[in-house]
């Protein structure tokens, strides 16, 4: 795998882009409203819901990488099936992720959905912390993506697609819950959380687990995800989307917290996974916490966010490239080594 297919040149895929042609990968960015002077590698402007045009470039690729807006990436991931190539993407919606599933029976090339950070990065290292145990009792994965100098009761602003943070507060979230897994609703479930002294407050979520629940029901008794935010937010977020019904209007409600609270470069990512069980016969915590800000690549300064979830993704490519990981089939974030994912070039800026 020596050339990829990078769609949607946002910060997230500009970033991911850039981290590739940096690792060695023959990179071309497809966005239409993409400036190819601002770039250092190829830029087509392909209309990326157009079949034909897609199949066009894909065979010309070994991969692609979606980071396009989640209901986009079916119609991408039908053609990179039919094409024969490995695809990747940052998706949290969970239809999307059986729908490439499916495909992934029957793929030439490796299908690998939610890259990014959560899911993505938290499940490897939530199935890292579950390794360590003998018997595991629990695992509590909690992410959250703030500004490092929040502004206003909401204490937020959208660095992250506005139609995946609506769809995480209203979609259902799967957990496993003394050993049953089921469904919950999300925005339930609230908890306190402290890192470094600083209060946060926690809260279900859809999609952060990915895979998780099916790999690890029967074998870890407790398992959820939640989003970390400033105290106060979930009250607000609450009020938004049930007592004013803005929940019926997914589209508009998403311009209006956009406009309220857009993006920032001063942010930071939170991560705080906690296991539980048993070592030896004697009951253990494992804990991986960690608090990450801007940093600067290739000339740059790059927000948390960006780099978190390009990251991760760039690192797992690095790994199919070399091998370590398989090169067909269906690629489960569980399944990606922590330690291997860390010692790649990108991965390396988690240690940082």
């Amino acid at each position: 795998m020596n050339s990829i297919a990078v769609l949607g040149l946002g910060k997230v895929g500009t970033l991911a882009a850039q981290l590739l042609v940096d690792s060695g990968f023959v990179v071309t960015g497809v966005d239409m409203q993409a400036d190819p002077d601002k770039h250092t590698h190829k830029v087509e402007r392909i209309d990326v819901t157009d079949a034909a045009s897609l199949g066009t470039l894909f065979a010309d690729v070994d991969a692609v990488l979606s980071c396009l807006p989640y209901h986009l990436n079916i119609g991408v991931a039908d053609v990179a099936h039919a094409a024969g190539i490995h695809y990747f993407d940052l998706t949290e919606d969970v239809p999307t992720t059986n729908h490439v599933r499916k495909l992934a029976e029957t793929s030439k090339g490796l299908m690998a959905p939610q890259c990014g950070l959560a899911p993505g990065f938290v499940g490897i290292v939530g199935a890292d912390l579950i390794a360590q145990f003998d018997e595991c009792r629990s695992c509590r994965m909690r992410v959250g993506a703030l500004p490092q100098n929040p502004t206003g009761l909401l204490g937020y602003a959208f660095n992250w697609s506005p139609e995946g943070v609506v769809n995480e507060y209203l979609n259902d979230c799967e957990v496993i819950e003394e050993g049953e897994r089921k469904m919950v609703s999300a925005m339930e479930w609230q908890e306190k959380v402290f890192i470094d002294g600083l209060e946060l407050e926690a809260f279900t979520t859809s999609g952060g687990l990915g895979t998780m629940c099916e790999t690890y029901h029967g074998r870890v008794h407790n398992m959820d995800y939640k989003t970390m935010r400033y105290p106060g937010h979930f009250d607000l977020m609450n009020f938004f989307f049930h007592e004013l019904l803005m929940r019926e209007d997914r589209e508009k409600a998403g311009r209006i917290l956009v406009n309220a609270k857009p993006p920032v470069d001063q942010d930071v990512v939170f991560v705080h996974v906690a296991a539980e069980g048993h070592i030896g016969g004697k009951l253990s915590r494992k804990e991986f916490v960690g608090a990450y800000k801007p940093l600067e690549i290739a000339g740059r300064s790059r927000t948390a966010i960006a780099w978190t979830t390009a990251g991760s993704v760039v690192a797992v490519i690095e790994m199919v490239k070399a091998g370590k990981l398989p090169s067909n089939g269906f690629l489960k974030q569980e399944d990606i080594p922590l330690s291997d994912l860390l010692e790649t070039r990108t991965g390396s800026f988690y240690t940082r």
